[in-house]
C-alpha cells in the first residue's frame, strides 16, 4: 500500500466526511454509505461483519492519525503509513508520535487518564500519570474551571477546540508553559459516552511573542497623546501592568520635567529625579513627587551610567538592595523575584529611569522581555521629550504673556474694568488694555492673535506694543485699528522671507481687535471692530442691545477696505462687553445662553458678574482664548469741566484767560499752574483764531491731569515751528511744547481740537474732594 495515502477524513464530533479510495477497499463500505456515520459505529460493525478484510488491513499496513486545519475547523486525517514491518518506517513513526508538537491524552468517564501519546505535560513517567484525574496528573494553573469545561464536553458531546491552558509555576519550573487544548467525546462500541480524547500543542512562545506585539500596539495607542510629562509616564505604567509587569516605576530627572534639556551620559550621581508614576499593588517605597539622586550601586543609577537595560534576578542577598533600603522594603513586601530596568533616553542624552517588577504567581523575565522593555522605554521617552519641548515652550509663553498683560488691571476716575481671561491650554494671543486718553478718556482694547505658544505670545506683544504707540497720538479707532493693520501686514511680510525650515514660516498670522473709545464728558462711546464679535451694551434700566458697529475685516487683511466706526450713547452706568470669538455664541450673541447674566447686570459689581460668567460657561473644548472686557461707564461730574463758546475774532484770547483763571481758582489750583495754564490757553486760543475756522471753543477738564482743549471746525493740522530772533511770531505751540506734559491734536468729522495736558497742581485729598 503506498505510503501518505489518505484514508479519511474525521470531524472534532467523531464523524466521517470524506472516505478514499483506498478505504473503500479495504473496508468495503463505499464514500456514500460511510460519509456522515460515526467512526465508532463503522469499527464496531467491522469488528463483527468484516474480520477478514480487517485482518488483511493490519497485516498489511498501519496507519497514521493527525489533526488538520479545515477552514476554521480541527479534523483528524487518518492516512496510510508504510509498511508494518518495515523496521525504518516503525522508527519513523515512533519518533514523530514521540515528538509531535500534537499530544494526545484519552480520559475515561470519570475524566481519569487512561492512556497518552506521550509522557505528558508533565513529562513524567506514563505509568505516574494513569488512573489520576487529569487535573492533578497535568497541575493546571485553573483545574476547576479545566474539570468544568471537559465535563461539559462529556455531557453534551459539544466539542472544545484550541482552548489556551496554563500550567502553574513550580520552583523546579519558574516558567509556566501554555497549551491549546481541544476536548473531543469518545464513545463506545454501543454507543456509550465511554470518555474523552484532548489534544495539547505547546503555544508558549506563539502566544508570549502575541501579548508582546500586542503591549507594544497598546502602549504606541495609549501612551503620549497628551503634551505632560506626568500625564505620560502615568499612562506608561497603566499601560503595562498587568500586562507586562506586576509593578511599574517612573523616574524622570528633574530638569527634564521642567522643560530643560536632559543631561549627557553618564548621568552625575548627584543629579535628582523626579518619581513621576507608579502602579502596583502596593504603595511605593517613595510616593510619587518625591525628589532625590539614584543611590549610587545599583542597577538604576548603573542605567544612567551606559543606557543599557538591565534584566536582574532578586535575592534576599542582593548586593544592591542595601544601597537603597526604602526600595528594598517594597520589594520584599511585594514578593518581587524578577526586574527590569530600562533607560528612558533620546539621541544619548538621559531623560529618565523605568522599573518592571514581577512578583509572584508571574514568570519571570526572560532575556526576550529585554527588547520589549527597551521598545516601550524608547517610544516612552520621544513622548517625554515631546512633552518637555512643549512644557519649555509654554513656560516661555506664559512668561512672556505675564510680562505683556496689565498688571493688575489699570484705575480710572471714569470707569470700571474688570476682565475674565481663561487661555487655552496651549496658551494663545489674547489680550486687553484700557489706555487712558486725553480729555479724561479711556481707549478700551481687546485683541486676539490666533495660534498658541511663543509665536502667538510674541505676535500678541508686538500688536498690543503698537496700539499703545498708536494710542499716544490720539487717533480714532478706525485710524488706528488702519495703522496697527499696516503693523500685522508687515509682520505677516516679514514671515514670508523667512527659511523654509523655519516653523513660523509656514504659520499664518490671523488677528483681530476692537477698540472703544469712552469720552465720559459726551457720554458717548466711539468703536470699531477688527475680526472680532459685535459689543454689547448692558444699560442701567436692566436691558442690553447689540451695538451696531459694522464689522471689519482682520487685521493684515483689509487691502483698501475700510474700519467703519460708529458712535453711541452710552448713559452712566452703562456697561460695556467686549470679548473674543470663544466667547461670540454663548455670551454676546442675542440668543447666547449666558447673554441674560449680561442682561441683568445692572448695577451688580463687575467682579461678581465676571464670576457668574466664568462659572456657567461650559467645560467643552472652546476654539481660542476666552476674554472678555467690562467696562462700566461713568460721568465726569459737571463742576469738573469748563465749555465756553468763544468769538472768532481778537477778543477771544482775553476772554478764554479771563474764565480760566475764574475756575482754576475755584479748583483750587495753585499760582505756578494757573500761570501756566493761562498761557497754554492764551497760545491754543490765538492760534485757533489765527489759523482756524469759527465757531470756536474752549474746554478745560480737570480730572487726573489739566487738561486744557480749544477747538475749531478746520481740517489744517498745526505745526511747531522754530522762530528766530527777530520773529514776532511762531512760538506758540513751541512755547506750549514746552510748558505742557504733552499736546496733540485730535480730529473730529468735523474740525479738529488741540489739547494740552499738565498736573493738575492739586493734592490727591484736595482733588478727590472738589
Amino acid at each position: 500500500m503506498p505510503s501518505g495515502d489518505m484514508l479519511a477524513l474525521i470531524n472534532d464530533s467523531g464523524r466521517v466526511v470524506e472516505w478514499g479510495h483506498l478505504a473503500e477497499e479495504l473496508f468495503g463500505w463505499s464514500a456514500e454509505e460511510a460519509v456522515g456515520r460515526s467512526v465508532t459505529a463503522l469499527m464496531r460493525e467491522a469488528a463483527t461483519d468484516g474480520e477478514r478484510q480487517r485482518e488483511r488491513f493490519s497485516e498489511t499496513a498501519s496507519v497514521l492519525v493527525k489533526p488538520v486545519l479545515r477552514g476554521t475547523s480541527v479534523v483528524w486525517q487518518v492516512l496510510a503509513a508504510a509498511d508494518a514491518t518495515s523496521g525504518q518506517d516503525v522508527a519513523i513513526l515512533k519518533a514523530m508520535l514521540a515528538h509531535s508538537p500534537v499530544v494526545l491524552h484519552v480520559l475515561d468517564n470519570q475524566l481519569r487518564v487512561v492512556h497518552t501519546s506521550t509522557a505528558g505535560l508533565e513529562d513524567a513517567p506514563v505509568g505516574h500519570l494513569l488512573g489520576k484525574h487529569f487535573t492533578k496528573a497535568y497541575e493546571l494553573a485553573d483545574p476547576e474551571e479545566e474539570a468544568a469545561v471537559a465535563q461539559r464536553v462529556l455531557e453534551s458531546g459539544e466539542p472544545v477546540v484550541n482552548r489556551l491552558v496554563r500550567r502553574i509555576r513550580k520552583a523546579d519550573r519558574p516558567t509556566r508553559r501554555i497549551r491549546s487544548v481541544s476536548y473531543f467525546r469518545l464513545e463506545d462500541s454501543r454507543g456509550d459516552v465511554a470518555g474523552l480524547v484532548t489534544s495539547a500543542v505547546d503555544v508558549t512562545d506563539r502566544e508570549n511573542a502575541q501579548n508582546r506585539l500586542a503591549l507594544l500596539d497598546t502602549v504606541r495607542a495609549r501612551v503620549g497623546h497628551p503634551l505632560n510629562v506626568g500625564t505620560v509616564c502615568q499612562e506608561l505604567v497603566e499601560a503595562v501592568v498587568p500586562a507586562f509587569a506586576g509593578i511599574a516605576d517612573v523616574e524622570v530627572v528633574e530638569d527634564v520635567i521642567r522643560g530643560n534639556e536632559p543631561p549627557p551620559v553618564p548621568v552625575h550621581r548627584d543629579v535628582p529625579l523626579r518619581r513621576t508614576a507608579f502602579q502596583g499593588h502596593i504603595a511605593a517605597g517613595h510616593p510619587v513627587g518625591v525628589v532625590r539622586p539614584l543611590p549610587v550601586g545599583t542597577p538604576f543609577s548603573d542605567v544612567l551610567s551606559d543606557l543599557r537595560p538591565r534584566l536582574v534576578s532578586i535575592e534576599e542577598d542582593s548586593s544592591w538592595l542595601a544601597a537603597d533600603p526604602a526600595r528594598a522594603e517594597v520589594i520584599r513586601r511585594s514578593g518581587s523575584h524578577s526586574l527590569i530596568v530600562a533607560p528612558l533616553a533620546l539621541r544619548g542624552h538621559a531623560l529618565g529611569v523605568a522599573s518592571f517588577y514581577r512578583h509572584q504567581g508571574q514568570d519571570p523575565f526572560g532575556e526576550e522581555d529585554i527588547a520589549v522593555a527597551s521598545a516601550v522605554c524608547a517610544h516612552a521617552a520621544l513622548c517625554i521629550d515631546n512633552a518637555r519641548q512643549f512644557m519649555r515652550e509654554w513656560v516661555i509663553a506664559q512668561t512672556v504673556r505675564r510680562r505683556l498683560l496689565p498688571q493688575p488691571p489699570a484705575t480710572h476716575a471714569t470707569i470700571d474694568v474688570s476682565q475674565l481671561h481663561l487661555p487655552a491650554p496651549q496658551g494663545g494671543g489674547a489680550w486687553y488694555d484700557a489706555i487712558a486718553l486725553p480729555g479724561a478718556r479711556t481707549a478700551l482694547i481687546v485683541g486676539d492673535v490666533a495660534g498658541q505658544g511663543i509665536a502667538a505670545a510674541i505676535t500678541m506683544g508686538l500688536l498690543r506694543t503698537a496700539v499703545h504707540t498708536l494710542a499716544a497720538l490720539d487717533l480714532q479707532p478706525d485710524d488706528l485699528l488702519a495703522r496697527l493693520s499696516d503693523t500685522a501686514a508687515n509682520l505677516v511680510a516679514a514671515r514670508a522671507t523667512l527659511p523654509p525650515t523655519d516653523p513660523l514660516s509656514r504659520e499664518p498670522l490671523t488677528a483681530g481687535c476692537a477698540i472703544a473709545i469712552y469720552d465720559p464728558v459726551e457720554l458717548t462711546c466711539t468703536i470699531a471692530r477688527a475680526g472680532l464679535p459685535e459689543p454689547v451694551a448692558a444699560r442701567p434700566d436692566g436691558t442690553s442691545a447689540d451695538l451696531p458697529v459694522p464689522p471689519g475685516p482682520p487685521l493684515a487683511e483689509t487691502g483698501n477696505a475700510p474700519f467703519p466706526t460708529t458712535t453711541v450713547d452710552l448713559p452712566e452706568g452703562s456697561t460695556l462687553a467686549m470679548g473674543t470669538a470663544a466667547l461670540a455664541d454663548a455670551v454676546l450673541a442675542p440668543s447666547g445662553p449666558l447673554r441674560p447674566l449680561l442682561d441683568s447686570a445692572g448695577t451688580r459689581p463687575l467682579p461678581d458678574l465676571r464670576d457668574d460668567i466664568a462659572h456657567a460657561l461650559p467645560d467643552g473644548n472652546r476654539t481660542g482664548e476666552t476674554l472678555l472686557l467690562l467696562a462700566r461707564t461713568k460721568a465726569l461730574p459737571q463742576n469738573r469741566v469748563l465749555t465756553l463758546a468763544l468769538p472768532a475774532g481778537p477778543e477771544a484770547a482775553p476772554i478764554a484767560r479771563a474764565a480760566a483763571r475764574h475756575q482754576l481758582d475755584v479748583w483750587g489750583v495753585d499760582e505756578e499752574t494757573a500761570f501756566t495754564t493761562e498761557l497754554i490757553v492764551s497760545e491754543l486760543v490765538g492760534n485757533a483764531v489765527r489759523y482756524g475756522t469759527p465757531p470756536l471753543q474752549l474746554r478745560l477738564i480737570f480730572e487726573r491731569m489739566l487738561t486744557c482743549e480749544v477747538s475749531d471746525t478746520a481740517a489744517s493740522a498745526p505745526q511747531v515751528k522754530h522762530a528766530r530772533t527777530i520773529d514776532e511770531t511762531g512760538r506758540g505751540l513751541f512755547i506750549i511744547a514746552s510748558l505742557a506734559d504733552q499736546w496733540g491734536t485730535r480730529y473730529q468729522a468735523q474740525g479738529k481740537t488741540v489739547w494740552a495736558e499738565q498736573p493738575t497742581g492739586v493734592s490727591t485729598e484736595r482733588q478727590n474732594g472738589a
